[in-house]
């Protein structure tokens, strides 16, 4: 006969004040697999497993750095209170930024949400609502960190449990003291943290991750990657993300340097740490900032970042469509090598390097995009992506600020539906949504100021109707507005020629570009249709502009798109 669930911790008596989340933990999620009864999340006896959170790395007491908030996975012990039940409890919390992170679930069989409220050092209150996706069937697109298992009085089960890291909106440039739970018994908290802003930083570089691939296997190896700076700066500081992971990865050392040629770099590369360590181990789902460094970066220049893998990694966190050749060395740690002779293998992706950011500047443009932002068939190794003749145009002017431009483009990418499921190893690496990754690939860059939605011709080409990314769509400017960004759209360009692009197609292709030329609801319109477009048979490409497989623009069209862009609307208000 299985032993009855442990029964539910007594609910801590209410405070007088606010109090840190630990005093008013009052359930046991976490359990060991020998004794699943010492646990209980949901009511059922059913549990997290402490040896599938361990091999995740989420040990007790463990700092998680997720959508650039620093979040404490609960010191506690397997078996004892780990989480909180929301029910209107009022928790100290402090400091200043743009948003506050919690890590969440709910146990309810669907997704759960409340209202809550955030309390300011001068007196005044906003209110906030905080959504949780269900720990056993909430979407893997968007998860933190699934586990393989749950624990139940009757034995262990095959099936994922999730949590999320969730975050709302702060009111801006005011000192948080306290937020007040939402009153919704299914919701459970684990931790909660302000996450700061960026001053005095701009993003310079950022990819993607578009999958979780299998690669190499890479043991012992150094990987050396080559990213364009937009912006430049006099420090630097690099962050690796190991999303969509199961188990944590560890770089040994990390280095950086300007290019020389192919794997050459220009001077001794300069020697990065992470929290005053040569190396970092990154968590399941988790990602890692490394500490600043005087370092001039230069603008419009392409940097060497080497980092060594000492143990095995199978898969890993990647931007597949790099459009530049990047390199593997071969055994050992050759982070500071100057000369190219240890990297034999050539790569094209980029691995689990997702942002290089720099000192000063006015902060961001983020642009999230599908392949053709992400620089489908531009030249090898050229630097001719749109986002880069962007970035060129930035630099050589004073009329608006000059942003770092963030390329957040995937091949393949939809506004509505995930290529990826957004777990597990797989051979698609056309990511998850545009509304999935939204929070994770826009408002947690560093310093963004405006955005660029560019999306949909993958959406309508694969059958979806021009009112579900239209819908699609309104959502992002409005997440994008609520956090306070310039919200831009620009139109879908044509595409006859292309095996998917039929008569049926490219008329829901220009009812979405009717809507975003119309409807108003972005802050500013890029008219990339239009410039591309063939004034003789508007459905096709300009023949000068066209690579040549009727959806993707070559060099010259994407240059257009760029120089087409009136700078003036990248200024926010």
């Amino acid at each position: 006969m299985a032993p009855a669930p442990a029964p539910r911790a007594a609910a801590v008596p209410r405070a007088a004040g606010p109090v840190p989340l630990e005093r008013l933990f009052d359930n046991t999620a976490v359990g060991e697999d020998s004794r699943p009864q010492a646990a209980d999340f949901d009511g059922s006896g059913a549990s997290l497993s402490a040896q599938d959170l361990a091999n995740a790395g989420w040990t007790p007491g463990r700092t998680l750095t997720v959508r650039g908030a620093h979040l404490t996975w609960p010191r506690r012990q397997p078996g004892e209170p780990d989480n909180v039940r929301a029910a209107g409890q009022d928790v100290r919390v402090t400091g200043r930024g743009d948003a506050l992170a919690f890590l969440v679930a709910g146990t309810g069989g669907d997704t759960v949400s409340g209202p809550g409220t955030v309390s300011y050092a001068d007196g005044s209150r906003s209110p906030y609502r905080l959504t949780a996706p269900d720990w056993r069937t909430g979407p893997l697109a968007t998860k933190a960190v699934a586990l393989p298992h749950i624990n139940t009085p009757d034995g262990q089960l095959a099936e994922q449990a999730r949590l999320y890291v969730v975050t709302v909106l702060l009111a801006e440039d005011r000192e948080v003291v306290s937020v007040r739970l939402p009153r919704a018994g299914d919701l459970h908290v684990f931790a909660v943290s302000v996450r700061a802003t960026t001053p005095g930083w701009s993003g310079s570089w950022a990819a993607a991750t578009s999958g979780l691939p299998a690669v190499g296997p890479w043991a012992d190896r150094t990987v050396r990657l080559v990213v364009h700076t937009s912006a430049g700066g006099p420090r630097v500081r690099l962050r690796f993300d190991n999303t969509f992971a199961a188990t944590p990865v560890r770089i040994g050392r990390a280095t950086v340097a300007v290019q020389a040629t192919g794997a050459r770099a220009r001077g001794v590369p300069a020697r990065l740490s992470f929290r005053g360590a040569a190396g970092v181990d990154i968590p399941a789902g988790a990602q890692a900032f490394s500490d600043p460094l005087t370092f001039a970066v230069p603008s419009d220049t392409n940097l060497l970042v080497s980092f060594h893998l000492p143990r095995t990694v199978s898969a890993a966190p990647v931007h597949r469509l790099a459009v530049q050749r990047s390199y593997v060395s071969g055994p050992g740690d050759h982070t500071a090598d100057r000369a190219p002779t240890a990297y034999t293998t050539v790569l094209t992706s980029w691995p689990l390097l997702t942002g290089v950011d720099v000192g000063g500047g006015p902060g961001s443009v983020v642009l999230l995009g599908d392949s053709i932002t992400d620089g489908d068939q531009s030249t090898m190794d050229a630097n001719r992506r749109w986002p880069d003749v962007l970035a060129a145009r930035l630099l050589a002017q004073d009329v608006v600020p000059r942003y770092g431009v963030l390329n957040q483009g995937i091949s393949a990418n939809r506004v509505v539906s995930d290529r990826y499921p957004g777990d597990g190893v797989s051979t698609d690496s056309g990511g998850v949504s545009a509304l999935n990754r939204f929070d994770r690939d826009v408002l947690a860059q560093t310093s963004v100021r405006t955005a660029v939605v560019f999306e949909g011709v993958n959406d309508v080409r694969w059958g979806a109707t021009a009112d579900q990314v239209i819908a699609g769509l309104r959502e992002l400017a409005d997440r994008g507005r609520e956090r306070g960004l310039r919200m831009l759209a620009a139109t879908i360009l044509p595409c006859e020629g292309e095996a998917r692009c039929t008569a049926v197609v490219d008329a829901e292709r220009v009812a979405v570009n009717t809507w975003i030329r119309e409807a108003g609801v972005f802050d500013g319109v890029l008219d990339f249709d239009a410039v591309v477009r063939d004034p003789a048979r508007p459905p096709r490409m300009l023949p000068a502009y066209d690579s040549g497989d009727h959806l993707h623009p070559g060099d010259a069209g994407l240059a257009a798109l760029a120089e087409s862009v009136d700078l003036g609307l990248l200024r926010r208000a």
